[in-house]
């Protein structure tokens, strides 16, 4: 037979009974003072940004008459003539979203390369001096923190138009975007094959190479690619400030109100992105069952 628990005294089970309502109703009030929070927080955030919800109700109808001015118009009975005719432009549209697609690519190498070498200086655990780790930090939020079509803007005056522009802008956002990621991953390493490379005499860039790089290329891989993904959309706005690729041409075409280029040219990079993004996240699945 099973021992019976014995009941607590009244006076003890009404004393924890009591402590336990008091928990709850502590934690209630936190959580409902959180949201009054929050919801102060939004509306004062609206307020200071002009949002407008009557505005935006009485002018939405824009928004829908231009999406259906920039749809092609197709016909079942010409449908091979309708989609010639809306993608007259497909040889050139091609070559510049390739130019977009290759901006991504070097852009995103580049960063890659300035995050890797610049991510163990900004990470505390392995770093070898804490005024390194601030500065290199610092110069890492700069190079996120600032947009890449500013950096762009800056550069076309610099250099003139053409992708170069893009290829740079997109390499030093993506250097302090990276950087900080893979920082984050450096110092959630597990520090004990670093500890006894170090015991046993090695350098640091023996230690990075056979104690921590190891233990983070799977997650520097995945960021990598990632980060592509997003960089081929970064790229296809460059145009807009004469960076080259299909973002021009896109701007082009809204500015002469081109409505089936437009229409024609955003279903292309769509396509594209989809087909980037499923592409890369079996890459990345494959890559990552390989490394680990």
């Amino acid at each position: 037979m099973p021992e019976r628990i014995a009941p607590l005294p009244p006076h003890r089970a009404s004393a924890l009974a009591g402590a336990y309502d008091a928990a709850v109703s502590a934690t209630r009030r936190r959580t409902w003072a959180g949201l009054a929070v929050i919801v102060v927080l939004a509306g004062l955030a609206a307020h200071a940004a002009e949002v407008r919800p009557l505005v935006l109700a009485a002018n939405i109808g824009r928004f829908t008459d231009y999406i259906a001015q920039i749809l092609p118009h197709l016909t079942l009975a010409n449908l091979p003539g309708d989609l010639a005719e809306w993608y007259w432009g497909w040889p050139k549209w091609l070559a510049l979203l390739g130019e977009t697609l290759l901006m991504a690519y070097l852009g995103t190498l580049l960063g890659a390369i300035g995050g890797v070498l610049l991510c163990f200086s900004a990470a505390a655990n392995v770093t070898g001096s804490r005024t390194a780790c601030f500065l290199v930090r610092r110069g890492l939020e700069f190079c996120r923190t600032v947009p890449e079509i500013v950096f762009a803007l800056l550069f076309v005056i610099a250099f003139g138009l053409g992708p170069m522009v893009g290829v740079l802008a997109l390499a030093i956002h993506t250097t302090g975007a990276l950087g900080k990621l893979f920082s984050e991953v450096v110092e959630n390493i597990d520090m004990k094959p670093v500890e006894s490379l170090t015991a046993a005499g090695a350098g640091r860039i023996e230690t990075l190479r056979f104690a921590v790089l190891p233990q983070v290329l799977s997650n520097f891989v995945s960021y990598g690619l990632l980060r592509f993904e997003i960089n081929v959309r970064g790229a296809g706005v460059m145009g807009f400030v004469g960076a080259g690729g299909i973002g021009q041409e896109l701007l082009v075409a809204i500015r002469n109100f081109y409505y089936a280029d437009v229409s024609a040219i955003l279903v292309l990079i769509i396509l594209t992105v989809m087909a980037i993004d499923l592409g890369t996240e079996r890459l990345r699945h494959h890559l990552l069952g390989s490394l680990r």
